[in-house]
């Protein structure tokens, strides 16, 4: 069928990921020790999922490198971005998610990712303390300090292509300004004004990315993408942004489970959800501000697949609440629990318990490799702006809110919308209804 319609994946695909903390670094061996056939990708859709292409007797089912160009895991090259100064082989070493077994086997390539300084504001994460930052004068001299680091890299390391993802720490919370955020005019403006308020370093991050050719994910919560100034840069670039916040543990729960709710049409009158976790994610959402925004990440789920509206004797008024618990000795093994309370027949309650003692980075290791393949897929498929077929991966899916759209959360049509772009891009009918 037609791949003629994508750029084939050649040469070297470089993925310059911000932090090189326990996801970043989970995610790098993971790689690494899978093309040396020593692990194996699992939880990876790019690398195990097979898609129906075709109907009746035309009919088979293939892997996504068989419909599409794929770059491939030997083509990958990384490089990253941290406020300390650890190379990859230290800070995985550091971070306890990965048993030495699993990491000695590719020090020597991990040793060499050295991160490049930061571009960090403390006043985003008060509860981080590195010193391994740039000295920047106002925002905009951020930005251009990002796009030499970018520059820089790829030159060095002989990449065809790059890919910016955030892995880093959830910022606090900014709302979206009007004045700042509309247009990137304004963004732009404030950059230069050094705006400190309105302009999060994420931003920073996100605007180099695009200016440099690089599309750009964000796995945070982080208001960075998903505002009109950056739709209009990422149109004006002709490169696809994602985001945001990686859908690992609870929220993969509540999108997989609340459709079992709906679509049996039991009530709900409550939903709380909570976790503890003690890495530097926990650190860092121990402090309000910072919890705030991934709050609202989280919260965005529910009410957009039980929906008040088209059943109001199912859903007038349920209670959601999301807590987030900070618990060193976990470390990275996040645990969460959910109790939902539903209703039948005739208004008699009943509950629903969701205990998953997940970990928090190797749920994540493989969303981080999905979306940075898949984004470069798309930039070569000449899909540019928001590409909501990336859905599947996160918590809050990009939507155009200010033309009053919702955001699919509902996992099957979110499986449903990822596998329809693979075909249309390999040249097939995207053949499944979302409804």
């Amino acid at each position: 069928m037609g791949k003629e319609n994508v750029k084939p994946a050649s040469g070297k695909l470089g993925i310059l990921v911000v932090g090189n903390g326990a996801v970043a670094t989970t995610f790098m061996a993971g790689v690494l020790m899978a093309r040396k056939g020593l692990a194996k990708p699992v939880g990876s859709m790019t690398q195990y999922d097979c898609i129906r292409v075709g109907k009746g007797a035309d009919k088979k089912y293939l892997k996504y490198s068989e419909i599409v160009p794929m770059a491939g895991l030997d083509d990958i090259v990384f490089g990253c971005w941290d406020l300390y100064p650890q190379n990859a082989y230290q800070s995985a070493v550091y971070a306890e998610v990965l048993k030495k077994e699993d990491i000695d086997p590719v020090r020597d390539e991990l040793e060499q990712i050295v991160p490049m300084t930061a571009a960090f504001d403390k006043n985003f994460a008060k509860r981080l303390d590195g010193d391994h930052v740039k000295d920047c004068k106002t925002r905009w001299d951020m930005v251009e300090q990002l796009r030499e680091d970018i520059r820089r890299f790829k030159a060095e390391k002989q990449c065809e292509r790059i890919v910016v993802l955030w892995a880093a720490s959830t910022e606090i919370y900014v709302p979206v300004d009007e004045q700042v955020h509309g247009t990137l005019e304004a963004l732009e403006a404030a950059m230069k004004a050094d705006d400190r308020e309105h302009i999060a370093p994420s931003m920073c991050y996100a605007y180099a990315a695009l200016a440099e050719g690089a599309p750009f994910v964000m796995g945070a919560p982080n208001t960075t993408v998903d505002i009109p100034a950056m739709w209009q840069m990422a149109e004006q670039t002709r490169l696809p942004i994602a985001g945001k916040d990686f859908k690992t543990g609870q929220t993969l729960v509540k999108s997989g489970f609340a459709p079992i709710i709906s679509t049996r049409c039991l009530g709900l009158n409550g939903w709380f959800s909570t976790n503890i976790l003690g890495n530097r994610d926990g650190l860092v959402l121990d402090e309000p501000a910072n919890f705030r925004t991934k709050e609202v990440s989280k919260l965005s789920t529910l009410e957009t697949i039980l929906k008040a509206d088209e059943q109001p004797d199912l859903y007038d008024d349920y209670y959601h609440k999301v807590r987030i618990n900070y618990y060193p000795p976990r470390n990275d093994n996040k645990e969460s629990w959910d109790n939902i309370d539903i209703f039948g027949w005739m208004g008699y309650p009943m509950q629903i318990k969701i205990n998953f003692l997940c970990r928090d980075s190797i749920l994540a290791a493989p969303v981080c490799l999905d979306l940075c393949l898949l984004i470069d897929l798309a930039a070569r498929a000449g899909r540019y702006g928001i590409q909501r077929f990336l859905s599947f991966f996160l918590k809050s899916p990009m939507h155009d809110y200010t033309k009053g759209e919702e955001a699919v959360n509902h996992l099957y049509r979110q499986h449903t919308m990822l596998k329809n772009a693979i075909r249309e891009m390999g040249g097939y009918e995207g053949d499944e209804e979302v409804d």
